[in-house]
């Protein structure tokens, strides 16, 4: 069974997601489009599009969408068959937290290491 295909995007807590948003644009040139999140199309080297993309988002400090984990980075990876997968890792103990959710912009599931960084699983939709 394939596990971790690839990288989702870090998500990191911070003082203020905006205003560093804001300087990431201005400073390092990532467009976030007045948002605290971008999203990275996968392309081809030909520069075609492929199905799936990376985001790099900041969460505010207080930010609940990492508990349990009291850490300021999350990782988002991809997966292929998430709900297979949350079920093999169940198997081998590794903590599973909360309910996977089905969603428009595709499947997810967390799991906890045994550092407690929690971590963002994810089968991205298909097109």
């Amino acid at each position: 069974m394939e596990r971790v295909i690839g990288l989702g995007g870090p998500f990191i807590k911070v003082n203020n997601p905006k205003e560093l948003a804001l300087w990431y644009e201005k400073h390092l040139g990532i467009s976030f489009g007045g948002s605290t999140y971008t999203v990275w199309p996968f392309s081809n080297k030909d520069g075609s599009k492929k199905e799936g993309y990376n985001v790099f988002s900041f969460f505010t400090k207080d930010a609940n969408y990492f508990a349990p984990s009291d850490k300021p980075v999350m990782i988002n990876f991809i997966v292929k068959d998430l709900f297979a997968l949350l079920a093999v890792l169940k198997e081998e103990g590794v903590t599973i937290v909360g309910e996977p959710m089905d969603e428009e912009y595709g499947k997810f599931g967390w799991i906890l290491d045994p550092e407690g960084n929690k971590i963002e699983l994810w089968e991205p939709p298909h097109s």
